[in-house]
Parts: C-alpha cells; structure tokens; sequence
C-alpha cells in the first residue's frame, strides 16, 4: 500500500511543481500574460508536433495499432459527448454556457497533462500506442468542438472549415509525419534524432510551466454553479464511470495508464482559445481549465492510487 502511495505521487508530483513554478514565475513578473501567449503558442506549434514526431518514428505501426484501444476510446467518446450533451441541455439555458460546459465535460487534455502521467510510468520512449490514440481522439476532440460550438452560437457547420482546421493542427500534423516515417522506413541522420529528442523531452515540462503562468483566480464569481459541474463531470463522473469499465475490458499497463490519462486528464488549455474565438463563454471555458488543472493534480493521485493498488499497471 505505501509503495502503491509513493508511486502514484511520483507520477503526479512532477506535474504539480512545474504549475507551481509556472505560479511562481508569473507573481515575480519575469513572463507577463502576452509574452506567455506567445510561448504557449511556440510549444504547440514547434514542440509538440516534435514529440508526437518522435513518439511513432522508428516504430512497428502492426505491433503500435492496438484496435481494441482505439475502439474503446472512440465509443467511450461519443458516450460522454452525448451524456453531456443530453444533460447540459436539460440544466442551462444560456446557449453560449451550453457549448463551454459540453466542451469542458468531454475534451481533455490528453496531451498536456496526460503524457506526462504515462511518460512518468513507461518514459517517454515507450508510448507509441500513446501517440497513436492521441493522434486519433485529438482530431475527433477539434471536430465536435467546432460543431459544438457552432451550433450552440446560432453559426452554421462548414465541413470544410471543420477538415482545414484539422489538416492544420500541429499535432496532427506531427502525428501523421511520424506515421509517414514509420510506414517507410525513413532514417534520419543521427545527431537530428538526438536533437529530436531532446525537444520531445523538453515540450511537456515547458507546456505545465506555461499552464502554471496561465492560472487566474479572479473571475469565478458569475459562472459558480456551471464551473462546479464542469469540473466534477470531467475529474470524477467520466473517470469514475470508463476507467472500471475498462478494466473490466481486460485493459492492462500501458494500455490502461493512457485510458485513465485520456479520461482523467483535465480540460484541454485549447478549449478555452476555441470558446472564445467561436463566441462561447469564454470566461467559463478558461475557468474550467484553470480549476480542472489545480483539481487534477489530486484527482488524477486518487485515481493512480485506486487502480495502482488494485493490480492493473
């Protein structure tokens, strides 16, 4: 039980003193808010199409494609997108409240605050099936995001904005060179493959310190009651429900650490810039990032601690 302890706060440490950091960077006033925008923006667009590169170059795609994974996530997904869906509609009114909530409930944020958690577990060169559901739930997440949001704004849907905005998201991006790569064979010289990894490495720590500098406090008042269910629906309720389902499933290891990182995770930083550029509530969508974040980092112990303890990784 107390090694079972130790080894869900290693998992979860890491991540809690990189935000701190992050706090404690933006109190010091060494990165004000728009410098900050500026570097979350160079980590999304440089860093992680690297390391989601990284993560499927030089991998057997046959033994990486796990269909069973892929096809719990996605069924998994289209549950929880449409309890939210189903719920949210029955309990607010505000149509602009309705697409922020929905889109915090369902989308999380794998990459960010999910990695790092199966990265602690397995290191960063043991997550190609990692990378591969990130490369296939990340797109879905985009996709209902712009109709979600789009609808709930009165807006029409455009498939075709909805597929550019996709082909042009830099993580997709990195995910399909990585498996063009691995398809073909392709080798690149060493000292760019040790130049790759190291930027692979650095990408998570720098987006948890950014996500730290990011944190505000001051706007919680007017959005209280929505803020609550969209915290506790995205850490506990979804976890709570398809991670035993999972491991009733046969899910072990790896497989499982990146099920409870997908379902676990908090809402994703990108839903709060999606919610305010598409005429949401941006101010619930950003605190629902910021308090789901703070949260995780006790959730995701909990749930690391349960089934850490009950034998499944």
């Amino acid at each position: 039980m107390l090694s079972n302890f130790i080894v869900s706060a290693e998992a979860v440490m890491p991540m809690v003193v990189l935000m701190a950091i992050g706090v404690l960077v933006r109190k010091a006033g060494i990165v004000n808010r728009e410098e900050n925008k500026h570097f979350n923006r160079m980590v999304f667009v440089v860093f992680f199409p690297v390391m989601m590169f990284s993560n499927l170059y030089g991998t057997d795609l046959m033994e990486v494609v796990e269909w069973h994974i892929i096809a719990y996530a996605v069924g998994a997904l289209a549950v929880i997108y449409l309890g939210a869906l189903l719920f949210v509609t029955r309990i607010e009114k505000s149509p602009k409240s309705r697409g922020a909530m929905i889109q915090a409930i369902y989308r999380s944020n794998f990459v960010i605050m999910g990695i790092p958690v199966v990265a602690n577990f397995y290191g960063h060169g043991n997550m190609p099936v990692t990378a591969m559901l990130v490369s296939i739930i990340v797109p879905l997440y985009n996709v209902l995001a712009v109709i979600t949001l789009e609808v709930f704004r009165g807006g029409k849907v455009r498939p075709g904005e909805i597929l550019l905005g996709i082909i042009k998201n830099p993580l997709i991006i990195g995910g399909i060179a990585g498996i063009a790569a691995a398809l073909t064979g392709f080798k690149m010289p060493e000292p760019l493959e040790g130049l790759m990894d190291e930027m692979a490495v650095v990408a998570t720590p720098m987006a948890l310190v950014i996500l730290g500098i990011s944190f505000d406090f001051s706007s919680v008042k007017r959005c209280g009651r929505n803020l609550v269910i969209a915290v506790v629906g995205k850490l506990v309720v979804v976890p709570a429900i398809f991670l035993p389902i999972a491991a009733m499933l046969g899910f072990r290891d790896v497989e499982f650490v990146t099920l409870l990182a997908m379902f676990a995770a908090p809402v994703a930083v990108s839903s709060y810039t999606m919610a305010e550029s598409m005429d949401s509530d941006g101010q619930l969508a950003a605190n629902s990032v910021i308090f789901s974040s703070i949260f995780s980092c006790f959730t995701m112990f909990i749930w690391i601690f349960i089934f850490k303890t009950l034998g499944y990784f």
